[in-house]
């Protein structure tokens, strides 16, 4: 998987099938697993929620997130490593801190996924 763009397994950038409309292969629910481990831990879906509530574009720097946790700074970095490997947000080191961004893309594709597709006559 990239780390530059969150490749949900089986699909083309422009083709986003859910998860309702084929069965996965194993290879491809090997690595939405590794997406989903990700986010299944509280700290990390809140750092992910930090750094995506900037906007497309936006960074967060890790001496902004650190301060909303009790949990020491080695352990956010920890964090946000799994996040990275899950390929959901990316990081430059400037000086001292490093800056996080969500990867252009990556929570689209993913609820792209999770969607199921509109029917005829479905209930909204």
């Amino acid at each position: 998987m990239s780390k530059q763009e969150l490749e949900v397994p089986g699909q083309d950038a422009d083709c986003c099938s859910g998860v309702s409309e084929a069965p996965l292969d194993e290879e491809r629910a090997a690595e939405l697993a590794k997406v989903f481990k990700a986010l299944g831990d509280p700290v990390r879906l809140r750092l992910l929620s930090m750094i995506a509530s900037r906007g497309e574009g936006g960074e967060t720097c890790v001496c902004e997130m650190t301060p909303a946790f009790d949990l020491s700074q080695p352990t956010i970095s920890h964090h946000l490593k799994l996040l990275r490997q899950a390929g959901l947000i990316d990081c430059e080191r400037r000086g001292t801190w490093v800056h996080y961004w969500v990867l252009p893309g990556a929570l689209d594709k993913l609820a792209g996924f999770l969607t199921a597709p509109q029917t005829a006559g479905a209930a909204a």
